[in-house]
């Protein structure tokens, strides 16, 4: 049995893709145009095929192998609803583009990944009224891929909301087993954006479409109370006054959450916690006004960098009437995002946060991995005893002679 996968990681950060991929993985090349990103990547993974570089001046002789996946999670900014809403003709969104002319000289040279997976913000799905998902479409289509999208809040692995689309296309030389997909969406993984999208599609890319199928997870164990440090590294405590200037910046609503948790801390002496993000909204005179609000679900609000247009993440403690508050540690950013403990960050706080924040939750990755990725490479492997024929003119297709609807 083949046990060994090959992948290329590209916009590769600090690596998320390849630690949830895992050691059945095997990384052929790896890219990134961010220095201080790409040191933390060879310190954790020693890897010598990682190249620094920009996408745009790349070309298929750097590219090492045939791999049977490439992963990209090319940046969100001007695709996010955040951002300038310049979509995949913006600067950083648009290289998309590049990553994909290279795709498609590899497959001028036979070596074409058989699976190609993209990550974005769901934004992507809205863009430019769906316009450029309907772009990515085509482009997956033209080069000979089915392809499906899903929906995945990382909620459903770790304590963090962080809904993220995930494209996932096969080359049609692939045989897609029954229990793969479906007829028609599945409502685990569908948001209604994503539903309007794929009406958008072109006749073409919408007949190499593919409603993915896969089972619901295991609800996560760990609560957000359950992944923070004793002694946070990084980040300190912040002074009586500063917290005290905190709650002044909250609504009454948000106040009166605090001060209901305030009385339930003393009642089961126990420490309550939540978490804070700071924004801009209208006063009662319509007058934008920061603000800070406060949730106490156990769950922490999606992770972002101030370069993606957001505060940074703020822990609230309350003991009883004893209120304490400061930023979000690094390392609890790291686990938030599914990462382990071992997983070496780098020293300076912002640029872990910053990692962190621009990544990608790892569980999820392996859920895809595990549920998708390696059962569609594994249908198709003659090593294992699954051979796809050719397809039935019902649509279904044989393996080792045996009819599968």
């Amino acid at each position: 049995m083949k046990t060994t996968r090959t992948f290329y990681e590209f916009f590769a950060g600090g690596g998320m893709a390849r630690s949830g991929l895992g050691p059945r993985w095997e990384c052929l090349f790896a890219n990134d145009n961010d220095e201080k990103k790409a040191a933390a990547y060879r310190c954790n993974f020693g890897a010598t095929e990682l190249l620094v570089e920009d996408v745009g001046r790349l070309n298929a002789s750097l590219v090492k192998g045939a791999a049977d996946l490439a992963w990209a999670s090319f940046p969100c900014q001007d695709l996010s609803l955040a951002g300038n809403g310049a979509g995949l003709r913006g600067e950083r969104s648009g290289t998309f583009w590049s990553f994909w002319r290279l795709i498609q000289n590899l497959r001028k040279e036979g070596r074409a990944p058989r699976l190609v997976v993209l990550e974005n913000v769901c934004g992507a799905l809205t863009s430019h009224n769906g316009r450029d998902f309907a772009a990515i479409g085509d482009a997956l289509a033209g080069a000979g891929y089915r392809f499906g999208a899903l929906v995945i809040d990382s909620v459903k692995f770790v304590p963090q909301s962080r809904p993220r689309l995930f494209v996932i296309g096969a080359s049609t030389s692939l045989a897609i087993p029954p229990d793969l997909s479906g007829a028609a969406s599945d409502e685990k993984w569908t948001s209604p954006a994503l539903s309007m999208a794929q009406t958008r599609l072109s006749r073409d890319s919408a007949k190499n479409w593919v409603w993915w199928t896969l089972p619901a997870p295991h609800q996560p164990k760990r609560l957000l109370s359950d992944l923070l440090e004793e002694n946070p590294t990084g980040v300190a405590w912040h002074a009586p006054e500063d917290t005290r200037r905190l709650i002044d910046l909250m609504s009454e609503l948000n106040r009166a959450k605090v001060s209901e948790k305030k009385r339930e801390s003393k009642l089961t002496r126990r420490k309550v916690v939540g978490t804070i993000y700071k924004r801009t909204r209208p006063d009662d005179a319509g007058k934008k006004r920061q603000r800070a609000e406060v949730r106490f679900d156990e769950i922490a609000g999606c992770l972002r960098t101030p370069a993606g247009g957001s505060s940074r993440q703020t822990i609230l403690v309350i003991e009883g009437d004893t209120v304490r508050s400061r930023l979000l540690s690094s390392r609890e950013a790291a686990r938030l995002m599914g990462l382990r403990d071992d997983y070496q960050l780098p020293q300076r706080y912002n640029e872990a946060y910053h990692l962190a924040g621009d990544g990608l939750v790892v569980p999820v990755v392996r859920y895809l991995a595990e549920f998708l990725l390696e059962p569609l490479l594994d249908a198709n492997d003659p090593s294992i005893g699954l051979v796809p024929e050719l397809p039935s003119k019902s649509g279904s297709f044989a393996v080792n002679g045996n009819l599968l609807a």
